[in-house]
């Protein structure tokens, strides 16, 4: 008995004992513990002169006069309780390079850090996922800027936790007894959910209190904040690349800038100089980055040799409001730029950065005038012994007597940097770091401190005019030369040789809606199968964003492209049709539905039209005079395109259908036109000018060619009674092997030589969700799809080819499935390969969801790109396959189709466009009454009827009599 007992005694200790280590790593209670000395992080080569001895001092003093015991952390700014995650892991920093210096001791650095990882350990999460973007200093509560409670909080950085990242790092390298703690920190916060398709993403929480995820960094910031990640073993390979950036001359020097500005992301593409001088102290500057470096202080160099005025410029705090701006050499296309978060200029000012200065001066020591504008700092500290001033004012020449964490926090990083003989803070191996070319950008649009300047993106290298290429908007009209920015001085980018446009300011034309029509109806006869989701709507709402942003409340036109103002037909119709599918989504009001629709009816009777017949290829969206794809005015105007008037008659047709009410106003702005030229024989031709060398402009009309859309085109125009059996799908079509698949490349014909250049999916799913698949072009669609879903299964790409516009040379995108004899090619306007440009397109990727839900690929697809938009101007084009950054480009065609597909949703998948079943109007009344000298149709019947079947409703040929898809390459 005494044995059992002494045995039952020795189980329930081992029990006890494993539930005591089992609640041990359930419920991890970080303990403290005491540093040990022996690591390199000790060894001081270079030790600290007396001067410098005086500047470590200074600047450590900040962060004891700005404790705060009850948490362990320290104010941001002098005397104010509050901490970002960034300032936070400046403390650590600041406290690590302390400790080496000896401006502290091992009791007083071990208590500190104690009771700083204890309160991070025990803070209150954002969303129970990462850390609040600011916290109360004191109270270590959850607050927003203002340093209000917030229950919910404001969201996260992910640049903020790159920076944290990065400090405990080094404090696990240089401590490695509190390795463990850092550890278990990092496994409590879920890091994951700020990274997403290789990228950082912040969180910010919206005013209906929902959170928004937003893609964070810029060029030097972005690719810091990734190694940051990566040190974790949380990968960012797309945060980690340069791209996408360009050269920007300044001052003579070729600054690399982020080609994401403000204008079409709503975040700064600011050039500073503390993330480069960051990147060198603590991971050591190496490839391009050295570089870049190199070049951002020459050019402020430079700026000095021109003007005598030092320069030393970053973010920084200031005594006065704003409070807090970017000192910058470049941002949002103005050179040496001082402004705030929401880009709001305030160039006086402008200051000498101290932080920058000593980056400077010890990332370069060599370097004379770093070491001029060091000189200017060095002294600049507060005469209470509360730390460094952040800088001088550059017009006042006073000092700038904000107190910061950041600059005397960075201060000691430098130092310690120096005093460990230039060597980096965290071992050359623990990071990669991306090399990458500039993108050759040509923007088109004038910096923004020449807002008056014309000029598009979009152009082809040679400024020709190639015949029968999609334009530069990426809707299917021709492209044309292109308009060089204005000259700006000490502010250029490259850009292919072309007339420059007339940068006078334009006279914008104010253009009074139609008269309000009897009996406006909210969505008329179309039904809605269903609401939309919560994450529906809010991609709903996001997609008109777009047309928010890029209305011209004079004129009451879209711009094609948010970079350009301009549109053609096309794009025009583009909007049309995202009204109507944001009307019937109650995203818009109908009183904002019938305003919009009244103002923009009333513009295209107001466009000039090309030889008095047809509205011309594009128009300037302020002025609605004719110009061609560069802004240039043509005031004669240059052709038309049979494609853009196809689908701007679809979208009018729709309109009556779907709102009657408008029939009159409709019927008139299509009896203006005439089409004799533009439907001949059956078959669809548009209209070129070109110059002779005599002087003389010719005018030169052919058929239509463009698999596709020619006959998307074809369709819309036998809604209206246009009898075009040889442009219609149907026929013998050529076809390619592609992944083992049939794919079409052409039309076989023998009225015209032109030859189709390339397969991509826009017209086809634009086709098919308006129209439905009928029997010949579902023979066309599911071999394209099927190609792209079987290259995914084969390779692992995401694929979704179509035609895409992006913010930097070449500007449109051609992402083929097939073209020029070769699979899976992207081309430019030019016809050239572009290998590394490639595209996934979001309004591709939505439309396939839409029309195959149940495919798998289809749904795969749609996880990639559901929020690659900005809520505020909308869906960005995609990304690259290559890299899977997001492509910069907001386009009208991208956020209609959108739109577009997510009323597919909603409509139970039956095809947008609806049947007119009266046919007494005055088009109809018009036609019924014969020549009219138009080329109206020749009965009062259209030649495209609703009919459905097994496999859905589709619009089909009145005379089907078409044949099945053919024959082989």
């Amino acid at each position: 008995m005494l044995y059992k007992h002494h045995q039952q005694k020795l189980l329930r200790w081992i029990a006890l004992f494993l539930i005591g280590t089992f609640l041990q790593f359930l419920f991890y209670i970080p303990t403290p513990v005491l540093s040990q000395n022996s690591n390199s992080c000790s060894n001081i080569t270079t030790p600290l002169t007396s001067e410098e001895q005086t500047y470590a001092r200074a600047a450590w003093q900040y962060f004891v006069k700005n404790y705060q015991p009850a948490t362990g952390f320290t104010n941001s700014t002098g005397g104010y309780p509050s901490g970002t995650l960034w300032d936070m892991g400046n403390y650590l920093m600041a406290l690590n390079a302390a400790r080496w210096l000896n401006l502290t001791d091992q009791a007083d650095f071990d208590s500190r850090l104690n009771k700083f990882l204890t309160t991070l350990n025990s803070l209150k999460l954002f969303e129970d996922a990462l850390p609040n973007k600011v916290y109360n200093a004191a109270t270590a509560k959850m607050v927003d800027y203002g340093n209000n409670p917030l229950e919910q909080g404001i969201g996260w950085s992910a640049l903020d936790v790159g920076r944290i990242l990065a400090a405990f790092d080094v404090i696990r390298t240089c401590h490695p007894q509190y390795n463990d703690w850092l550890k278990g920190i990092v496994a409590k916060w879920q890091v994951a959910r700020s990274l997403k398709d290789g990228q950082l993403f912040g969180a910010t929480v919206l005013p209906d209190k929902k959170t928004l995820l937003v893609q964070e960094g810029r060029l030097g910031y972005e690719e810091y904040g990734a190694r940051g990640y990566q040190l974790w073993g949380f990968s960012a390979p797309k945060a980690i690349a340069l791209e996408p950036f360009k050269l920007v001359e300044i001052n003579g020097v070729q600054i690399p800038v982020d080609s994401r500005d403000f204008q079409s992301t709503n975040a700064n593409n600011y050039v500073v100089s503390e993330s480069y001088i960051l990147d060198g102290i603590e991971f050591g500057l190496q490839g391009e980055l050295a570089d870049f470096a190199a070049r951002v202080l020459d050019v402020q160099k430079r700026r000095f040799d021109t003007t005598g005025q030092l320069t030393a410029v970053t973010e920084d705090n200031i005594d006065q409001a704003p409070y807090f701006l970017y000192n910058t050499v470049y941002a949002n296309g103005a050179n040496w730029a001082t402004i705030t978060d929401a880009n709001q200029p305030y160039p006086q000012f402008r200051s000498i950065s101290t932080k920058a200065a000593f980056g400077w001066r010890y990332l370069f020591p060599d370097n004379a005038y770093a070491q001029k504008v060091f000189d200017a700092v060095k002294d600049l500290r507060s005469p209470d012994d509360s730390g460094y001033y952040a800088g001088i004012y550059e017009e006042s020449k006073q000092p700038n007597k904000a107190l910061t964490g950041n600059t005397n926090g960075l201060i000691l990083e430098i130092l310690y940097y120096k005093a460990r003989g230039n060597h980096p803070l965290i071992a050359s191996t623990s990071a990669s770091v991306s090399s990458g070319k500039p993108s050759e950008n040509a923007s088109g649009v004038t910096p923004s401190n020449q807002p008056n300047s014309t000029g598009n993106p979009s152009e082809n290298a040679s400024g020709a005019t190639p015949a029968n290429q999609p334009n530069s908007t990426g809707n299917p009209s021709e492209n044309a030369s292109g308009a060089t920015p204005a000259n700006q001085p000490n502010s250029t980018v490259k850009t292919p040789i072309a007339t420059p446009a007339d940068t006078s300011k334009p006279t914008e034309v104010t253009v009074a809606p139609i008269p309000a029509v009897d009996s406006p109806q909210p969505s008329s006869n179309l039904k809605l199968d269903r609401s939309l989701t919560p994450v529906e709507r809010r991609y709903a709402e996001a997609a008109w964003r777009y047309f928010q942003a890029n209305y011209h409340a004079k004129s009451g036109l879209i711009d094609d492209r948010s970079d350009f103002k301009g549109a053609t037909l096309w794009g025009l119709g583009d909007y049309l049709a995202a009204l109507h599918a944001a009307g019937s989504l109650d995203t818009i009001t109908p009183k904002e539905f019938d305003q919009r629709t009244r103002h923009l009816l009333a513009a295209l009777t107001k466009l000039p039209l090309f030889a008095g017949e047809l509205p011309s290829r594009s128009y300037d969206t302020r002025t609605l005079q004719p110009v061609d794809y560069g802004g240039n005015p043509v005031p004669e105007g240059n052709g038309w395109s049979a494609l853009d008037l196809g689908r701007m008659l679809a979208a009018l047709y729709n309109l009556k259908s779907c709102h009657p009410e408008y029939t009159a106003a409709v019927d008139k702005i299509v009896l203006d036109w005439s089409y004799l030229r533009v439907v001949r024989e059956g078959i669809l031709s548009s209209a070129t000018v070109t110059k002779e060398q005599d002087g003389r402009y010719l005018t030169r009309v052919n058929p239509e060619t463009r698999l596709g859309y020619e006959e998307y085109a074809a369709r819309a125009f036998q809604l209206w009674g246009f009898n075009l059996d040889r442009s219609a799908v149907g026929g013998e079509y050529q076809t390619t092997s592609v992944e083992g698949l049939k794919v079409p490349i052409q039309r076989h014909r023998t009225d015209t030589n032109s030859k189709n250049q390339y397969t991509v999916s826009n017209p086809f799913v634009l086709y098919a969700l308006e129209f439905g698949l009928d029997r010949q072009m579902r023979s066309l669609f599911e071999p394209i799809f099927q190609a792209q879903a079987e290259r995914y299964r084969r390779t692992g790409i995401f694929t979704a080819s179509a035609t895409t516009l992006i913010d930097r040379k070449p500007y449109t995108v051609h992402s083929t499935i097939t073209g020029q004899g070769k699979s899976w090619v992207a081309l430019g306007d030019d016809g050239k390969p572009l290998p590394k440009e490639r595209l996934v397109s979001t309004a591709v990727a939505f439309a396939y969801n839409s029309l195959l839900p149940e495919n798998k690929y289809s749904q795969q697809l749609l996880q990639g790109t559901t929020d690659l938009y900005n809520p505020l101007v909308g869906f960005y084009e995609g990304f690259y396959e290559t890299t899977g950054k997001t492509a910069v480009g907001f386009t009208s065609s991208t956020n209609s189709m959108i739109l577009q597909s997510l009323l597919y949703n909603v409509t139970n998948r039956q095809p947008l466009i609806r049947p007119i079943t009266t046919m007494n109007s005055l088009w109809w009344q018009t036609v019924t009454k014969g020549d009219s000298g138009r080329g109206l149709p020749n009965s009062a019947t259209q030649q495209t009827k609703l009919t459905s079947d097994s496999s859905g409703s589709y619009w089909v040929s009145n005379s089907e009599n078409t044949q099945l898809v053919t024959g082989t390459k």
